[in-house]
């Protein structure tokens, strides 16, 4: 018995560990992504490698694969990063940030409205046929997670509107799964989304106009 409480012991402690640094790394790509700097894409890769660990193991199933898209999505999120920068090399050469893209809102409408569908089925798939916990409330902030996730890498200013809502909703569940780390984490997320959106906000009013899909 004392064997087994120690292996448990040690387990929790490695998790805690392994939440504390993809937490701090997860940080730093809010911050970095914030700032427009490519460095956010590496940052976020190696948060999303340590947080699929985590969200198995607290039975968060949509979350880890959530986890596995972000790390696809760092990838190409520093790709095509360097590609808007690459298109707006005059800008850049000035002295200036690379422009920020914004889209109407009748798009959003559509996007909430399929994202919204996408959760629904995630959502009956998980609650029928997995153990998950918050089975269509995970699922939705998954599936809002990937939309968001794309609209970043498309570098549109309303991403992180989409930001504030996720990581209000996130920060209920994960306290429910006592996970502190993550739970604080998302408190900063929401305050750091807030900044983005009037930071990214201020920079697309004042670069020249600009086509409203060329980032699409």
């Amino acid at each position: 018995m004392s064997e087994l409480l120690s292996k448990a012991i040690a387990d929790w402690q490695l998790m805690q560990s392994v939440e504390l640094i993809a937490t701090l790394l997860a940080l730093a790509y809010v911050i970095l992504a914030l700032k427009q700097s490519l460095w956010c894409w590496p940052a976020a890769l190696l948060s999303t490698i340590l947080f699929t660990q985590v969200m198995w193991h607290s039975a968060l199933l949509s979350d880890a694969i959530l986890q596995l898209y972000y790390a696809g999505m760092a990838v190409y999120g520093w790709w095509r990063w360097q590609q808007l920068k690459q298109s707006a090399k005059a800008s850049v050469e000035a002295g200036e940030q690379a422009p920020v893209y914004e889209w109407s809102w009748q798009c959003h409408v559509k996007l909430i409205a399929i994202t919204a569908i996408a959760g629904l089925g995630l959502g009956y798939a998980m609650a029928g046929h997995t153990q998950a916990d918050f089975a269509y409330l995970d699922a939705q902030t998954t599936a809002f997670s990937v939309m968001a996730t794309w609209l970043v890498t498309r570098k549109l200013v309303s991403n992180w509107l989409y930001w504030v809502v996720i990581d209000a909703v996130s920060i209920y569940v994960y306290a429910q799964k006592h996970l502190y780390f993550l739970t604080g984490l998302f408190m900063l997320y929401t305050i750091i989304a807030i900044i983005g959106y009037f930071a990214w906000r201020h920079h697309f009013l004042q670069q020249q106009p600009l086509d409203m899909t060329a980032s699409a």
